[in-house]
């Protein structure tokens, strides 16, 4: 079985968002692919199958499965419109969060995704200890959404992992208004096993819609400010979906030594 290691969300290696994908004959057991994802190490580890129609794509952390992940998505449509099927300008995944599409636009590839609603909370002396800054505003939706005065203080900020994890929301999202960018962004997921995800698509279904409302601007151009860096370009278009675009550029292509059962 082929493993590729593909960088979203930026055009060079060794930046932008890793992640493994594994594209698969057919579906080996749950714990097959958490034990790679965890000897992966990675942010998340994409496995795929072809079934009829779609792909039929699952996503990995090195401590659990989730139900959507935008890097490793369009890691992974790198790797099928590339090495797959090359003529085709578009992919249709079945996944956790439903249908999703993904089309080939020059150098990036552009994902159908979901929004979801989002409820201001409010700001607790707990979020404050856990980034080190108090947020001026706090917004949930399946992640949370901590907003700062200023993307200093976001680009600085070394939060405490541990009072992350009592914090409500899967991921914790530091966010605020760029001066070079729409919104400069980082995102924190101590329950998924990860410290710090280094360019967070699935945040960006939130942290965009929230700016876009902000700013009244259906176009948000983010920036996620993690030691890679990574753009993305988010598109609202109503009716609770966004298209969030970028770029990827391929590290490796390995053949797993192991058979997974």
């Amino acid at each position: 079985m082929k493993q590729y290691i593909v960088d979203a969300f930026t055009n060079k290696p060794f930046s932008g968002n890793p992640a493994a994908v594994c594209v698969m004959e057919k579906w080996v057991s749950e714990d097959a692919m958490m034990k790679l994802a965890m000897e992966n190490n990675l942010s998340e580890t994409a496995f795929i199958v072809k079934e009829e129609k779609y792909y039929h794509l699952r996503w990995f952390t090195p401590a659990t499965e989730v139900e959507l992940c935008g890097h490793a998505t369009l890691a992974s449509a790198f790797v099928i419109l590339n090495y797959y099927e090359p003529d085709a300008d578009s992919v249709q995944f079945e996944t956790m969060s439903g249908v999703l599409t993904v089309t080939r636009d020059g150098s990036f590839y552009r994902m159908d995704f979901p929004t979801y609603p989002l409820r201001e909370v409010p700001v607790t002396d707990d979020m404050e200890r856990a980034f080190g800054v108090r947020p001026v505003k706090a917004v949930l939706g399946l992640d949370l959404i901590c907003v700062f005065e200023n993307e200093e203080q976001v680009r600085k900020m070394e939060p405490d992992q541990e009072l992350l994890k009592k914090i409500e929301g899967r991921i914790q999202n530091a966010t605020a208004s760029s001066t070079e960018t729409d919104c400069v962004s980082r995102s924190f997921c101590p329950k998924l096993g990860i410290a710090e995800d280094p360019v967070c698509g699935s945040a960006h279904c939130q942290i965009a819609d929230y700016w876009s409302g902000e700013l009244g601007k259906p176009v948000i151009n983010a920036y996620q400010a993690s030691k890679r860096g990574g753009h993305l370009k988010c598109e609202l278009l109503g009716n609770g979906r966004i298209a969030i675009s970028g770029e990827a550029a391929l590290v490796s292509v390995a053949e797993l030594a192991v058979e997974l059962e």
